[in-house]
């Protein structure tokens, strides 16, 4: 190895080491403090409490409220989001015409702080809200959006409406990696629109389709910032979600449930991302 290679190989090695030593010092090590905590039964005392910790929290009705309502909200925003995003990426990429305008209009939502949107969504759903408003002018009755089970699919809006341009983007470039020839190949052999999408484009569109769903949970996760700006610690119990319960033994100070709540949702994720990615391995073999 020469001179000049061996700086190269030093400067890049050196630019790893801080990168390593940034996620060591901020992610690895509080977690590996998390972690002890939800073995004690206290962090100041330290005492070792084993899985005590863990088994009290499916014993903890806010707990349990949260786990459900946060489960739910998965399955129905995931796949809502997923099939919504692919639909406008199809429609997108047919649409050869002011296509880099109908993608920046999706996009728009990704760049607009939380914060920013709040006032438009209480705006929008109070009960002397623009929707209320609209529904009375109508004959319709007045409906408490953000105070009844209505507020699940308040949030589902939310959550579509801003991660759709993300996904999208996903969809877009893995539809542009299957090749055309199928598609012609497929329209030779008179292959309807039906068959060509179910032989065609989902097996192709297979690795984005994963990547898809991993995201999408991650930001189910991220729309915690909305529902707790617009409904507060305490939210309708429809959209008590995990996060609430985790915020709340936060101010309650009480870490070591919080810990072993952290934990438990950091291993269900870890699995779930490995079994998706398994599955795409199968797949593809």
């Amino acid at each position: 190895m020469n001179e000049t290679k061996r700086k190269k190989y030093d400067t890049g090695l050196l630019f790893l080491l801080v990168s390593f030593g940034g996620v060591l010092l901020f992610y690895l090590w509080p977690f590996m403090v998390s972690l002890w905590f939800a073995f004690t039964d206290s962090p100041a005392r330290g005492n070792f409490a084993g899985i005590d910790n863990f088994t009290g929290l499916f014993h903890n009705k806010a707990y349990l409220l949260g786990l459900k309502n946060t489960i739910a909200f998965i399955g129905m925003s995931v796949p809502l989001g997923m099939l919504l995003s692919l639909l406008v990426a199809i429609l997108i990429l047919r649409n050869g015409r002011r296509k880099e305008l109908f993608v920046l209009l999706f996009l728009i939502p990704l760049v607009i702080p939380s914060g920013s949107t709040i006032f438009f969504w209480k705006a929008l759903f109070l009960d002397d809200g623009y929707l209320n408003g609209i529904l009375i002018s109508l004959g319709f009755g007045r409906v408490r959006w953000l105070e009844t089970s209505a507020v699940r699919y308040v949030f589902l809006l939310i959550f579509v409406w801003k991660n759709l341009g993300y996904n999208m983007v996903l969809f877009l470039a893995g539809l542009h990696n299957i090749p055309r020839e199928q598609y012609e190949a497929a329209s030779v052999d008179g292959s309807g629109p039906v068959t060509t999408f179910l032989q065609i484009t989902l097996p192709g569109l297979s690795p984005t389709l994963v990547l898809t769903a991993i995201m999408s949970v991650i930001n189910s996760f991220k729309v915690f910032k909305e529902i707790y700006l617009i409904t507060g610690n305490y939210p309708h119990e429809s959209i008590y979600m995990l996060q609430h319960f985790m915020n709340n033994m936060f101010y309650s100070l009480n870490y070591q449930k919080l810990s072993a709540a952290t934990c438990i949702l950091v291993m269900t994720i870890t699995m779930a991302v490995l079994l998706l990615l398994r599955l795409e391995r199968g797949g593809e073999e």
